[in-house]
């Protein structure tokens, strides 16, 4: 009898010591759907954050898209492949953040994989096993509020003041993933000029490419996305300059990412040594390419590529907002980063001449996908969305595919377009912003493009 009372309190003990370790027999046949023996093909938007090397999380659905309505729900399904045990007491945590880092909700409890139970969540980190994929799926209602703001949504793994650290990805300064980016667009309540346009550009056809010759004549520049006729930069009304405008078109493939630009400018002025390094292009005359492939807008981690009517190049990346920054003559940026771009320009003018009437000058480019180091994978997949502006640059003001409506300088990010990078014949996914007239498909070539071309300047 003794021994039966030592075995039963041996056995009562360790069932208070673990709380009941695993989950019930019962949660694990309820929730046995949301457990796979592997990832699926598709786990939304890549992210790979990793978890202190335990757990990954590879990726975030967004539905109905990343662009979304005051009062619309919004479902996430994110994907946690497990790769060592987590330890006890561990859950998952959610927050969504206003455009200011505030938090807005709290989703900690949101979910199949989180409902409450006891003093824990039902299927939470400190129940996975290794080799197994968790699929967690949550929602929540947008905000209503501003017709227009951004929403973040970003997560992680907690223990009490604990998170598991994050070796690999996206994070904040906090040590939360960056999961999702939003945008609320109430569009019926935006005039067209304040809204961010959209351009779908399609993958070319397997080996078809441009010829970066700086003429824009063959046939895939005729089918590309075109931003149409850039617009006032401060206002977003149409440009009434007759002395600067500009419009782009967009290509990609597996390998680069092509940018055709068209310039009209009627007093063109270079000036800079012929071997000059990254020149203060926008200080004269440059067609300007901003960058954020996180699609994020958030204004960290974005490039900046300039051209010139003599085709030098000035291009930098910036870790955040205008920064790093040495002063007013610069450094502006990481300049030793180097775009590696193969330009082309064909002037249809005189150079530095003020005594004649220029049309402008064309600029064609081939951006190699390698380059853009801190993009979350290159090259993009289709439906992924990154966020670009283009500028015609003039004595360091100029005209702008997106207005920034005085809400920062030519860097702020949140104002850039949205690029969405489709396949050819795919139809806009749910969910995504209108396209905006003159954004795609391509517009009609300005009449500088078809003038005759003269001998273009070699790329570098």
């Amino acid at each position: 009898m003794a021994a039966v009372l030592r075995w039963l309190l041996v056995a009562g003990l360790a069932v208070a010591c673990t709380g009941g370790s695993r989950p019930s027999p019962a949660d694990r046949e309820r929730l046995a759907r949301y457990v796979l023996d592997a990832p699926p093909a598709d786990v939304g938007q890549r992210l790979d954050a990793d978890f202190d090397g335990k757990v990954v999380l590879l990726g975030c659905r967004v539905v109905p898209g990343r662009v979304v309505a005051p009062g619309q729900k919004v479902r996430l399904t994110l994907f946690w492949q497990v790769i060592a045990p987590v330890g006890k007491g561990y859950g998952l945590f959610t927050h969504v953040l206003d455009g200011t880092g505030a938090r807005l909700q709290n989703l900690d409890n949101v979910g199949p994989l989180r409902q409450w139970k006891g003093r824990r969540q039902v299927l939470g980190p400190w129940a996975w096993e290794p080799g197994k994929t968790y699929v967690d799926e949550q929602e929540f209602a947008v905000p209503l509020g501003p017709t227009s703001t951004r929403l973040q949504v970003v997560g992680g793994i907690w223990k009490g003041a604990e998170r598991l650290p994050i070796r690999r990805g996206r994070q904040d300064r906090e040590g939360r993933a960056l999961i999702a980016d939003l945008t609320t667009e109430d569009s019926a309540e935006l005039p067209p000029s304040t809204r961010v346009p959209v351009l779908r550009v399609e993958r070319l056809e397997h080996g078809l490419f441009p010829r970066i010759d700086g003429r824009l004549d063959e046939p895939v520049w005729a089918g590309a996305a075109s931003t149409g006729p850039f617009r006032n930069v401060a206002t977003g009304a149409p440009n009434h300059r007759d002395d600067l405008g500009g419009t782009a078109r967009v290509l990609w493939d597996d390998h680069a990412l092509y940018v055709g630009v068209t310039i009209t400018d009627r007093n063109l002025e270079g000036g800079f040594p012929a071997s000059a390094v990254d020149p203060h292009l926008w200080t004269r005359d440059a067609a300007e390419l901003m960058i954020d492939p996180d699609g994020d807008g958030d204004g960290r981690d974005y490039y900046e590529i300039q051209v010139g009517p003599q085709n030098l190049v000035f291009d930098s990346l910036f870790d955040e907002y205008n920064a790093p920054r040495g002063g007013p003559r610069g450094p502006f940026g990481h300049q030793d980063w180097s775009s590696r771009v193969e330009s082309a320009v064909t002037v249809l003018g005189t150079l530095d001449w003020g005594r004649d009437r220029d049309e402008g000058y064309v600029i064609e480019a081939r951006l190699p996908w390698a380059v853009f180091d801190r993009a979350r994978r290159v090259p993009p997949a289709p439906g992924d969305e990154w966020r670009m502006n283009f500028y015609a640059m003039q004595h360091d003001d100029g005209v702008a595919w997106s207005p920034i409506l005085g809400q920062g300088n030519f860097h702020k990010a949140s104002r850039f377009g949205r690029v969405l990078f489709v396949e050819r014949g795919q139809v806009a996914p749910p969910g995504s912003s209108p396209i905006p007239a003159g954004s795609s498909p391509a517009a009609p070539p300005s009449a500088a493009a078809a003038a005759p071309i003269p001998a273009p300047i070699q790329s570098r």
